[in-house]
């Protein structure tokens, strides 16, 4: 990476656009945040765009407000995929070794990552991601990093994040109409684990569930190894839609509710506890009760964490994850939805903020901007490992691939395994 390199992490969610601008000096360890951008999102639906003038538009704000606070063009950016669209698929790619003496090269490897990638897909589906869990040489197994090792026969267990086509490039064609590059494209829960989780996390088990305004997405690490990625259709917004039905309001007022007076923990709220809406909303009149408002809230968070519990139970991780679950994006501001993540998932939760930044730190030290610091940080480690868009494809035909430099592979390695 160069003196003073340059990312901008793109969170195209469907209730805000976020942008985060951060430098990297040489001489220092931590990268600086110079530049952050925040605008609403009109064009996004659960993660997906319903609205190209809108979406591009919000994008377009986002940038621009990120330029204002640091003074650096956005010209490209590491952008994020969403949606309920996304699945994942586990394969096995094999080869023989190529070189006379046994010895494993970076050639050995891309070969099995592109073996794992040959499976039979539908032509409106795409694989997202090619994330490398393991290798095997020969009988050896579990090998993180198998480059410089000697042997016949060359395994590698990946897992295949797969996303819809048409959705990667109508969210691409937004971000490029914008007036922004598309530099890489990451599903939008791993880019919110590279800001927010260590390696001591992902080492015992965790969970990272990203509540966003149109769906909640998650991914499980397990010894160091993702094991599951997921989408639950719910997100904040529904929330909102509930609390606007339940007190007969606009959803603005429902808004400012949930944000200033919500709880999910009604428990905790006194039945006699009420919220005049006239100090809300001049338009508004009467009072409603707070603990009626956080029952709303709860009956829709239980849904989310159950739905997530459902798909934890697949894999045998349900209940099983020492390091818990880390709760991060808007959602996770919610007062009380720790508590009732730690009920219903039945692990240790807590709330996720971006980890070992320096620079203008106190505009992203919040769970809402996790995911776009961890796509900047995402397209920093590409710069670091020089391997341009690594084995991440944005729907665009003439993306290219990664080096096959011993060097570039063992950096773009470490961006999976820890």
């Amino acid at each position: 990476m160069g003196k003073g390199d340059i990312v901008v992490g793109l969170d195209v969610g469907s209730s805000n656009v976020r942008a985060v601008i951060l430098q990297k000096f040489d001489e220092e360890e931590r990268p600086r945040v110079m530049g952050v951008g925040l605008a609403p999102s009109l064009g996004v639906r659960r993660g997906v765009v319903s609205d190209v003038e809108e979406t591009i538009r919000s994008i377009g704000e986002a940038a621009k407000n990120a330029e204002r606070t640091s003074g650096i063009p956005v010209s490209k950016a590491v952008v994020s995929v969403g949606g309920n669209h996304i699945r994942y698929q586990e394969s096995q790619g094999v080869v023989a070794i190529g070189k006379a003496d046994g010895e494993i090269t970076s050639d050995d490897v891309m070969r099995s990552l592109t073996a794992a990638e040959t499976i039979s897909l539908p032509s409106n589906v795409e694989i997202l991601h090619v994330i490398p869990r393991n290798f095997s040489v020969d009988d050896q197994k579990n090998i993180k990093d198998p480059i410089g090792m000697n042997g016949i026969r060359l395994e590698v267990n990946a897992l295949l994040v797969l996303g819809s086509t048409p959705v990667i490039k109508n969210l691409s064609k937004c971000v490029y109409q914008s007036g922004v590059e598309v530099e890489d494209m990451a599903f939008s829960a791993l880019a919110a684990g590279k800001a927010a989780l260590n390696k001591r996390q992902k080492e015992l088990g965790v969970v990272l569930v990203d509540m966003g305004g149109g769906t909640t997405n998650f991914v499980v690490y397990e010894e160091g190894e993702l094991v599951q990625v997921g989408v639950v259709p719910i997100g904040g917004g529904h929330i909102t839609n509930d609390v606007a039905i339940g007190l007969r309001t606009s959803i603005d007022v429902a808004e400012k509710v949930k944000i200033n007076y919500g709880s999910a923990l009604p428990g905790d709220i006194s039945k006699k506890d009420q919220i005049n809406l006239a100090e809300i909303d001049q338009n508004e009149e009467g009072e409603i009760s707070r603990h009626h408002v956080a029952e709303i809230i709860e009956a829709r968070l239980e849904e989310i964490f159950t739905m997530i519990d459902k798909e934890l139970r697949k894999t045998g991780r349900s209940g099983m994850l020492p390091a818990g679950a880390l709760i991060v994006g808007g959602g996770a501001k919610l007062h009380g939805v720790v508590d009732l993540a730690k009920k219903i998932l039945r692990l240790p939760a807590q709330t996720g903020f971006p980890l070992e930044l320096g620079g203008i730190v106190d505009k992203v030290d919040e769970p809402g901007f996790v995911t776009a610091v961890g796509l900047a940080l995402w397209g920093m480690e590409e710069l670091s490992a020089g391997s341009g868009k690594g084995r991440i494809s944005a729907g665009i035909d003439n993306l290219p691939k990664m080096g096959q430099t011993v060097d570039k592979m063992k950096g773009w390695l470490r961006k999976f395994l820890p």
